[in-house]
């Protein structure tokens, strides 16, 4: 019956009412808690609205016609609950977000139409799989190629399910939320099979991440925005290409995206930046050099001053270039038995120089991790130097007098020439040298650079 009904309701137009809408419920397990309304924003989310749950567990969050997309309840343990901001009343009745299977949508068209659909698609998906599993096996297996029946059966099946989710889809009010959103949230989940499973669809899959128009207000209040960025990348880094052919698809889709960006500066700039914070994390650096040249050499009059940096730092501190020497002063200290007077003497196949200080609680919360993985970086060839960015001898030594590599400082903070010549604007800041100073990477954490160890130093020796 409920099926019946909302099959019904796909062919009824979806007027989005643009006045204060409201999204409640009764979760009793919630009583006396805050709970909060969230909308996307980009990569980001943004409360909307919060309050506390009644005695009887009822709750009412109200949001208006600049929160229409995809948004998030979220309850005080965290626990979340996804819903359609669609212009709509919506409401619930259920136990608590942390148990989503006991949630019920009483009303509200859209969110009903996306909970039967993601219940559906995932079936289908599992069903589609199979099917091409076995008519791969039909075609290529001689003992049953020759079975004319099963093959066309086989076909047929793959196509019906194919057309019946599109159906689904193509049914949808045209101006309803979910008709957009629905694709765009299918694309992003396909990745993981298209890649392993699948790969006769890289090439339609790929291009349908070059044809999302990335300045679509539907996207960036969608909370896909990071997961379509991400999963464009990952796909073309894994879909079997040679280093060579996966830098060139990558480099493609960049210019693309780029070319679509220009018109609006300040998404351009977002969306710019985390792309190149990707890159660098998942040591695409042909491509992050790519994408940094391209910005800086044709578009420097839209980057804003943060991203500007943060290119000119690449540029000038991009690997494969020699880093600077740094001389040692009267203010360093040494371990036992180490005397060099510049970096350029340390005898060590990699050379992790770092760049903290004792104000800045980041660093303070990097320095255990330092500790613990130092031993192990040790024996694996790395040396680890310390330059400070404290102001005075006390604060220098209470930050870095008990850690058992090379620390040094000049009490110059931003303005010395060590931190100047390694285009440091904020710290923790980490690279990684070889043993001829040429920049190897650019670790984001403690963490990536233990992970670097363990697989290009120790599992690569193995």
């Amino acid at each position: 019956m409920k099926q019946a009904l909302l099959l019904f309701l796909c062919f009824v137009s979806v007027a989005p009412i643009y006045s204060q809408q409201t999204v409640s419920g009764e979760f009793p397990l919630h009583t006396g808690e805050q709970i909060r309304l969230e909308g996307f924003s980009g990569f980001n989310t943004y409360k909307i609205s919060q309050i506390q749950v009644s005695e009887n567990g009822s709750f009412a969050l109200s949001y208006s016609e600049e929160n229409i997309g995809m948004g998030q309840l979220v309850s005080t343990d965290g626990s979340t609950f996804v819903v359609v901001l669609s212009g709509e009343d919506i409401k619930l009745s259920g136990q608590s977000l942390s148990q989503p299977e006991s949630i019920e949508i009483l009303s509200a068209l859209e969110n009903l139409l996306f909970e039967q659909y993601a219940s559906e698609h995932p079936r289908r998906e599992q069903a589609l799989s199979a099917w091409i599993y076995l008519q791969r096996m039909y075609q290529s297996d001689s003992l049953f190629a020759v079975q004319s029946e099963p093959k066309e059966a086989i076909t047929q099946e793959i196509e019906r399910i194919r057309k019946e989710d599109d159906a689904f889809i193509d049914e949808l009010p045209s101006d309803s939320y979910i008709r957009w959103y629905l694709p765009v949230r299918r694309l992003v989940q396909s990745v993981p099979v298209v890649a392993q499973f699948r790969t006769e669809e890289l090439p339609k899959t790929i291009q349908a991440f070059r044809e999302l128009d990335h300045t679509d207000e539907r996207l960036y209040k969608s909370g896909l925005l990071g997961e379509v960025i991400e999963s464009h990348v990952w796909l073309i880094e894994n879909s079997g290409r040679s280093p060579d052919s996966v830098f060139m698809e990558l480099n493609h889709s960049i210019d693309i995206l780029i070319k679509q960006l220009t018109v609006d500066p300040d998404l351009f700039n977002e969306i710019m930046e985390f792309l190149f914070d990707l890159l660098e994390e998942r040591s695409l650096f042909t491509s992050s050099e790519h994408l940094a040249l391209s910005l800086l050499e044709d578009h420097g009059e839209l980057l804003s001053s943060r991203l500007a940096r943060k290119l000119e730092l690449y540029r000038a501190m991009k690997p494969g270039n020699t880093a600077p020497d740094i001389q040692f002063n009267e203010n360093t200290l040494f371990p036992d038995g180490v005397s060099v007077s510049h970096l350029s003497e340390i005898e060590s196949e990699y050379i992790l120089v770092v760049f903290a200080a004792g104000w800045c609680p980041y660093c303070r919360e990097m320095k255990p991790e330092l500790l613990e993985h130092y031993p192990d970086w040790q024996k694996s060839g790395v040396e680890v130097v310390l330059v400070s960015l404290d102001e005075t001898p006390e604060n220098f030594e209470q930050f870095a007098g008990d850690l058992p590599f090379i620390r040094t400082t000049d009490f110059q903070k931003w303005k010395s020439p060590m931190v100047k010549d390694y285009q440091v604007h904020s710290i923790p800041a980490i690279v990684l040298l070889d043993h001829n100073r040429e920049i190897t990477l650019h670790p984001n954490s403690v963490g990536h650079m233990d992970a670097w160890v363990d697989w290009y130093l120790v599992q690569g020796n193995r």
